[in-house]
């Protein structure tokens, strides 16, 4: 793993949300993209190397969706980057963590992503992420 990648943040509401962070950080983001197979709105803010993604569901049954009414709203996810998903994803089965997803899939920011357990990470919710090759 090369880094923090994102901090992703589950919001309710993402227009009211990016206003929030937009004072906070004192500038607006830059992005704004809808991930349909997680049902999911997003909007990314960087703060120095970092970036911040908020994550508002586009679906009653969308993982955030779930994520806010269990536990409200709040940080979700540590995403790190990483150069070969695969020889991590390799390296960390066999370190006995859990993966989510068998392969990577699509995600936000042109990124390949996958995520473990959070019950192999200490309760943290950890995506790998990288760049999409095209």
């Amino acid at each position: 793993m090369r880094k923090i990648e994102h901090l992703g943040i589950a919001v309710k509401d993402l227009k009211k949300s990016n206003e929030l962070f937009s004072r906070l950080f004192g500038k607006e983001a830059y992005k704004e993209e809808r991930v349909e197979d997680e049902g999911v709105l997003t909007s990314f803010f960087q703060v120095g190397d970092v970036k911040i993604e908020l994550l508002e569901a586009t679906a009653p049954d969308s993982p955030i969706a779930k994520f806010i009414d269990k536990r409200a709203e709040g940080v979700h996810h540590v995403a790190f980057a990483v150069d070969d998903i695969y020889a991590e994803m390799d390296r960390l089965k066999k370190a006995g963590f859990e993966i989510l997803n068998d392969v990577p899939k699509k995600g936000a920011d042109h990124k390949l992503v996958v995520f473990l357990h959070p019950r192999s990470t200490n309760g943290v919710l950890v995506e790998l992420c990288q760049d999409d090759v095209k």
